[in-house]
């Protein structure tokens, strides 16, 4: 049986009158790369400050490492790292010197604090910038950096809240193959994400809106189970034919893309292709593909208007 590194339970927080995450239940095995997909202000953030300790749920119970949160808040704090979306170390003090402010606080001992920071600079390409002032440091140099610091004490357990909302696609694709190299060493890891590519690469993951899940599993399993076919169309008046099928009970969903309308229609609907060319004469010549689902069509499937 695989051992679990968090185990919560409806849990729920508020703030006055106000609810921002409301009934959360998650089982997350250790070593793994756990996801949060949502758009800004869907809980995210909450879900991650409350299972770290920072703050405390309204409603629910919380066990982390073997630990309740938050009574054991403070023995948590030495086994977890956390790295935000703004970049939060000091950016008058050189690389090096951040690194060793942050071994110092977690206490390591002056040969192991070298030595942590001779590995962080070497694993994080951070070498020829130890002596660097963060200030002038490009966006992707202090991503690395944070997760350099945030790993410093070789936590357990890896909290990342948009971590890559201000870097480009290259440093977005080293810094996850980083992420996969601690998860493959049995670190476990919780990011938060608003970038469907990312929550691609989760072991697992959670779609959240206005403060709750709407779906927990495998990328792949949610794409399996999302209750929708999905044909893309390839015909002049994309526009037109989009309002015309938005009218139709059967379609989830339709959303152009470049020359394509990508169209989701609901699997009661046997013959979805054959379905579209019986109820509408114009798409005599037009091109239609069945194709398979994305994380993207998860996430349209399960939230917002018309959510069954």
């Amino acid at each position: 049986m695989t051992e679990l590194a968090i185990k919560a339970d409806k849990i729920s927080k508020k703030f006055g009158q106000f609810t921002a995450i409301e009934n959360i239940s998650l089982r997350i095995n250790k070593g793994s790369i756990y996801g949060f997909l949502g758009p800004n202000g869907c809980g995210k953030s909450t879900t991650i400050r409350t299972l770290t300790g920072l703050l405390s749920p309204t409603s629910g119970d919380i066990e982390v490492l073997g630990l309740k949160i938050p009574e054991d808040a403070d023995k948590l704090r030495f086994k977890i790292g956390y790295m935000t979306q703004k970049f939060s170390l000091y950016e008058d003090l050189t690389v090096e010197e951040n690194l060793k402010f942050i071994g110092n606080i977690f206490a390591l001992g002056k040969k192991e604090l070298q030595e942590r920071c001779q590995e962080q600079l070497a694993t994080y390409g951070l070498n020829h910038l130890k002596n660097q002032i963060v200030s002038g440091m490009s966006g992707g140099q202090k991503q690395r950096l944070g997760l350099a610091c945030a790993t410093m004490h070789k936590p357990e357990l890896l909290f990342l809240d948009e971590p890559t909302s201000a870097v480009d696609p290259e440093n977005r694709r080293d810094f996850w193959e980083k992420l996969f190299d601690l998860s493959e060493a049995g670190t476990t890891i919780l990011v938060a994400t608003h970038y469907m590519d990312e929550a691609e690469r989760c072991h697992k993951l959670a779609i959240m809106e206005s403060g709750q899940m709407r779906a927990d599993d495998t990328p792949e399993a949610l794409m399996a189970q999302m209750g929708v076919n999905i044909v893309e169309i390839k015909t002049p008046g994309l526009r037109k034919l989009k309002l015309k099928l938005m009218e139709q009970d059967e379609v989830r969903s339709a959303a152009q893309l470049g020359v394509r309308l990508r169209v989701l229609i609901y699997q009661s609907i046997k013959k979805p292709v054959q379905w579209l060319l019986s109820n509408f004469p114009e798409l005599e010549y037009a091109e239609l593909e069945q194709v398979r689902p994305t994380l993207e069509d998860v996430f349209v499937a399960v939230t917002g208007k018309g959510r069954q």
